[in-house]
């Protein structure tokens, strides 16, 4: 009896309201097959032009633009934190979830003797904040290995472990969703322990926005970063930052990077005012996640992506003849990866020339990653992909032999 082809089935492009692929909703270059909405993500056209047209009104009368900025800041903001499913008194707004996680670092105390938890998952430029921080105040920084393969009470159970293996643990940071693994973290059971033993936790969600309907719930406790620019669509240079320490009176230790004329106010309000910095990004980021709603509703785009993206990793890891072993159990919703043959992209120079050779003779934006001196294909999905994409991607470009 010949073996069933357990090959997710390949799902229908998405459609807007009137009949036209989705795509037709972006500005994306039809010659390029974008891969590759986890780094940049990609604004629709009608929320371009929402943020080009608040940018013609802040130039017709510059005085009445900033005299009414902070309003429409806090306005927008208020919507953002309802999307997120969010207290609004914890949410404030950030360019992106580095400075989250800067504005949070900066918050706490560390003494001397100190550390600092991490994982061997964490985003580069967050680790690098980690790092500075902790060398000012004399502090340690302890990576917990967390293997590629492993589950969510593995992974939770090596975090404990850490925790309780010194009794001066000042700080927790770990991701929602990684980014070159492209792993769900069980940072809900993380939160938990966090809380237990009395220890601050941060988590860097800068894909959770879109991904997840929820992704603040279980997160009392702690802090939390994520990018509105990824998966939302939102114009670059959005984040939230959304502060819910056990202590709520902390948050009034959090600034935003650069002091402006809303120091003093209180968190969240003091984010609100950045001076003559161009925030239309934030003004235009509620039109961003109404859009998505309105012409195809989130839900079934979260239940599309992830379908599609199961379909992509199928398809290229057959198409190349490559193993899908020892993956992460619980992948991002939206992303997977593809482990690429040993030598290949195993460090992070050699991961960037592959990526940009990619791009430069086969018109494909994809990620290439490496994790622990092995490199993986990081394939993302969104509304405007489809099937064709990724067989179209597979047939132009073997990376195996690029």
């Amino acid at each position: 009896m010949p073996q069933a082809d357990l090959r997710p089935l390949a799902p229908d492009p998405v459609l807007r309201p009137d009949g036209l692929p989705a795509l037709e909703d972006w500005s994306l270059d039809p010659s390029v097959r974008h891969l590759n909405h986890g780094s940049f993500g990609a604004v629709p056209s009608a929320t371009g032009a929402w943020q080009q047209a608040l940018r013609e009104e802040a130039e017709r009368d510059p005085v009445a633009w900033f005299r009414h900025l902070p309003a429409r800041v806090a306005q927008a903001r208020c919507a953002i934190a309802d999307w997120l499913h969010a207290p609004q008194e914890a949410t404030a707004l950030v360019p992106n979830a580095s400075a989250g996680v800067t504005t949070v670092l900066s918050s706490l105390p560390l003494r001397t003797g100190e550390r600092i938890l991490v994982t061997d998952h964490a985003y580069g430029a967050v680790d690098m904040a980690v790092r500075r921080h902790a060398a000012r105040a004399g502090a340690q920084v302890d990576t917990v290995h967390i293997p590629l393969a492993a589950d969510a009470e593995q992974s939770a159970a090596l975090m404990r472990a850490a925790m309780d293996a010194h009794d001066r643990t000042a700080l927790v940071v770990v991701d929602h969703i990684t980014s070159a693994t492209a792993r769900l973290m069980p940072v809900q059971q993380i939160a938990a322990d966090c809380r237990e033993r009395g220890i601050p936790l941060l988590v860097d969600g800068a894909h959770a926005p879109g991904m997840l309907a929820e992704p603040l719930r279980g997160l009392q406790g702690t802090y939390w970063v994520g990018n509105l620019h990824k998966w939302p669509c939102a114009p670059r240079g959005t984040a939230a930052l959304v502060a819910q320490p056990s202590d709520p009176a902390d948050r009034q230790r959090l600034h935003p990077p650069i002091d402006s004329w809303g120091a003093p106010d209180d968190y969240p309000q003091r984010f609100d005012q950045q001076g003559t910095l161009d925030l239309t990004a934030w003004l235009a980021t509620p039109q961003a996640l109404d859009l998505i709603e309105d012409r195809y509703g989130w839900d079934a785009a979260r239940t599309h992506v992830s379908t599609l993206a199961d379909y992509a990793q199928q398809y290229i890891a057959e198409r190349w003849g490559l193993r899908l072993d020892g993956l992460p159990p619980e992948p991002a919703p939206a992303m997977r990866l593809v482990p690429l043959p040993d030598g290949i992209a195993a460090d992070q120079a050699a991961a960037h020339a592959l990526q940009h050779t990619i791009a430069d003779r086969h018109a494909c934006a994809t990620s290439v990653t490496t994790w622990r001196g092995r490199g993986f294909l990081r394939l993302s999905a969104h509304l405007y992909n489809t099937p064709a994409d990724y067989q179209d991607f597979a047939d132009r470009c073997d990376v195996l032999h690029p």
